[in-house]
């Protein structure tokens, strides 16, 4: 069974990142407290990079963010993470149908990464103008 550190259970640098986290999410999500649970200074590398990668402002928009997360989350057949980054798109405006685009998009290109691979050496000819 995966080990998490609870809410309650949180002290010193653990007890600071959980309350950045509850701010920006309202609650803590169990994969922060698994990494918690893990290696405090593990959490605190990766919850730096969400905070820089995705919440803070970028130039993408954050909807297309969760969108890409949720896509590399089914490619990566992480169940938790593409269930998370549905509702995340979702809470960002993402709709049913574009959620359910991203899955078109996801499985064309998965179809075709795997076409192209079974070519030896294929040349991608398609180039900037």
């Amino acid at each position: 069974m995966v080990k998490l550190l609870e809410e309650e259970d949180a002290t010193n640098s653990v007890e600071l990142i959980y309350k950045d986290i509850k701010d920006n999410f309202g609650m803590i999500p169990n994969l922060f407290k698994a990494m918690a649970a893990a290696d405090p200074t593990w959490l605190e590398l990766n919850w730096y990079r969400e905070k820089q990668i995705m919440i803070e402002s970028g130039p993408l928009e954050k909807k297309t963010r969760e969108l890409i997360a949720f896509a590399v989350s089914i490619v990566n057949n992480c169940e938790y993470c593409s269930s998370a980054h549905e509702m995340m798109a979702h809470q960002q405006g993402a709709s049913m149908e574009e959620i359910n685009h991203a899955r078109q998009v996801v499985e064309l290109f998965s179809s075709f990464n795997a076409i192209a691979n079974s070519f030896p050496d294929l040349p991608c000819d398609i180039k900037l103008k």
